[in-house]
């Protein structure tokens, strides 16, 4: 089995323009288009959390991780949230019944609740896209669709490329 892709952060890139709450809140509107999506009901959720951090003074995305012990789908009383095979932690939201305890068991506080369905909502990686809207919309490639390893490896030759420059320490 070939290893999943995840979405990973690059902090460094990150200027903070919210393109990646956009695209994801009209990834899951009925139009799929950003003009229509606007006035849709009930309105289309964005996914993706840009988190203003003081100090250091800079916005930072947040996403569902896809926990590998969710403690959401153990505390979902109804049954509604499951994994995918690709690793991926859904909720149907015929099953969701709005008690939101998936809510308050979240440790990174990024799975929203629709007060106009009463549905729990998360990211889902957006499963009828090759690559998902926040990362293929993102203008400086903060969001990267990648395996560990490939992430992994990234990460290194761009650090290897700052100490051959001489701004790696």
């Amino acid at each position: 089995m070939s290893q999943p892709k995840e979405i990973f952060v690059r902090l460094d890139r990150c200027v903070g323009c919210h393109t990646c709450k956009i695209a994801c809140s009209v990834e899951h509107s009925r139009s799929k288009n950003l003009f229509e999506a606007i006035s849709e009901q009930p309105t289309p959720k964005n996914r993706v959390y840009v988190e203003w951090v003081s100090p250091p003074d800079r916005k930072v995305p947040i996403l569902c991780r896809h926990c590998e012990d969710a403690p959401c789908m153990h505390a979902c009383i109804s049954g509604a949230i499951s994994r995918t095979e690709e690793g991926v932690i859904v909720t149907n939201s015929d099953k969701c019944i709005g008690c939101w305890t998936c809510v308050m068991v979240c440790p990174y506080g990024v799975i929203g609740r629709h007060l106009e369905t009463r549905k729990a909502y998360r990211c889902d990686r957006c499963p009828d896209l090759q690559v998902p809207a926040c990362v293929g919309a993102c203008p400086t490639k903060a969001l990267v669709y990648r395996t560990v390893e490939a992430f992994s490896g990234d990460v290194r030759q761009d650090a290897a490329r700052e100490m051959i420059s001489g701004k790696g320490s």
